[in-house]
């Protein structure tokens, strides 16, 4: 993994993903393998990676519905911002996000930036640990 923000820095790229995407394009269908999801995944340990590398996921634990929905509208709006959208299940105490690329059909390294970004904006919000 070359070039690798995850490996070599620890700020998190500011740039939208949207201008990222000429990288996409060049690695249409060619997702992260095991070995490199699970070498991005060290400095995300709290995302867990599922279904053979395709995806990444991670509950928040809220104080409180309230808390846990204002946590989903942050999470909209920096997926707009980003153009890339995670699917979300939130409820009574908590917000589940599920990153994976979905022109490539897997994992991609703006998954782990998404999640690190992700992990920024729940700092005060959420509790401490995630499910």
């Amino acid at each position: 993994m070359t070039g690798s923000w995850l490996l070599l820095s620890d700020k998190v790229p500011t740039e939208p993903a949207a201008r990222r995407v000429a990288l996409w394009r060049r690695l249409k269908g060619m997702g992260l393998t095991w070995e490199e999801a699970v070498e991005y995944h060290k400095q995300a340990p709290e995302w867990e990676v599922l279904n053979n590398a395709t995806r990444i996921e991670r509950t928040y634990r809220c104080k409180t519905f309230r808390n846990a929905f204002a946590f989903v509208e942050r999470v909209g709006a920096l997926a707009e911002a980003e153009g890339h959208h995670p699917d979300i299940r939130f409820g009574l105490w908590y917000a589940t996000v599920s990153l994976f690329t979905k022109k490539i059909k897997g994992l991609h390294e703006n998954d782990f930036i998404m999640a690190a970004k992700l992990d920024r904006i729940a700092g005060g919000m959420t509790q401490a640990g995630s499910a």
